[in-house]
């Protein structure tokens, strides 16, 4: 047997909200690589919302997280993919603080010191009906038992404008911040698995190519090889024979299932924390219009809330984000 670790983020562009970093965690036979699993689970598993309809009781949507999700269009297959996923490593979530707790307990703490996620919760999911979800997970189920692969568990975490602005100030951009909290993740997953080779395949983190110094400080018992740097991807190998580890950055990753499967958590995560956000302001000042976070329209958002927020005497490294 060998694992399969997938990460993807959301979150990157925005000045509010979070940035999610997930990662999906696999146990595969020895000779399946990620980039075989919808071939071999494609009769359970696709990569659009509308091919799942061809038998929607035993078929569901796992893919990037821009195809299954466009704002203002429901949550429905992000959530129909996700609750299935979930159901596999014994999550079933079914309120906004029981999510986060499913999947990013280590910000758990930190949500209750931000004002707008404090005493925040709902029921969840918001747009599937949970009766989907258990004859989707069946037969998801029996599908991977009979290809013998199986889904480990689903890890999570993130970073709220305060933490983020330190860390890029830290790393000296946000990309490089990046780089590190998916590599941090990337060593804990590794720490969950037992000895067996592990495959990483990671979204390539903005226009970096050349990884090894990132990887010699994350892993820094292991010499890094470099087996290939360039625009389309950046492999490398570490480790022993027992246990060699292929980590691989790659253009496009969400093409493989455990990436795909990555940047749908990472995607959700954001989607609760900006409608906690959202219900925060709007409630306080009339008339407000949601947004979505990214810059144009967020500073638009940041300068209608601007009297309530000094009135609050919240700080603007609790709620901005410099990059």
């Amino acid at each position: 047997m060998r694992y399969l670790i997938g990460t993807d983020e959301a979150g990157y562009g925005p000045n509010l909200g979070p940035l999610v970093v997930s990662a999906t965690l696999w146990q595969v036979p020895r000779n399946v690589r990620a980039g075989d699993l919808y071939q071999r689970l494609a009769n359970v598993i696709s990569t659009r919302p509308g091919r799942a309809g061809r038998n929607p009781a035993k078929r569901v949507a796992m893919a990037d997280s821009k195809i299954l999700y466009q704002p203002g269009k429901g949550l429905r297959h992000l959530e129909r993919g996700l609750w299935v996923a979930m159901s596999l490593v014994d999550q079933d979530p079914d309120s906004w603080s029981e999510i986060w707790h499913a999947l990013a307990p280590e910000s758990v703490a930190e949500l209750q010191t931000i004002p707008w996620y404090a005493d925040y919760d709902s029921p969840v999911p918001l747009d599937v009906d949970p009766a989907e979800i258990q004859p989707l997970a069946a037969a998801v189920r029996k599908e991977l038992a009979a290809q013998d692969i199986w889904l480990i568990d689903i890890l999570s975490r993130a970073v709220f404008p305060e933490q983020f602005n330190r860390l890029v100030k830290h790393y000296g951009s946000k990309g490089s911040a990046l780089s590190h909290l998916t590599l941090e993740l990337v060593s804990r997953a590794m720490h969950l698995l037992d000895g067996d080779a592990i495959s990483i395949v990671c979204d390539k983190h903005g226009g970096r190519n050349r990884y090894r110094p990132l990887l010699a400080e994350h892993f820094p018992d292991h010499l890094i090889e470099i087996r290939g740097e360039g625009r389309k991807q950046s492999v490398y190998r570490f480790g022993p024979p027992h246990r060699r580890v292929e980590i691989c950055f790659q253009a496009k990753a969400e093409s493989h299932l455990p990436t795909a499967l990555a940047s749908m958590a990472s995607k959700y995560l954001r989607e609760l924390a900006m409608r906690a956000i959202n219900d925060y302001w709007c409630d306080r000042v009339a008339g407000l219009q949601p947004t979505a976070g990214y810059p144009q329209d967020a500073k638009r958002f940041k300068k209608a809330i601007a009297g309530v927020q000094s009135e609050l005497g919240i700080d603007e490294q609790v709620l901005w984000r410099v990059k």
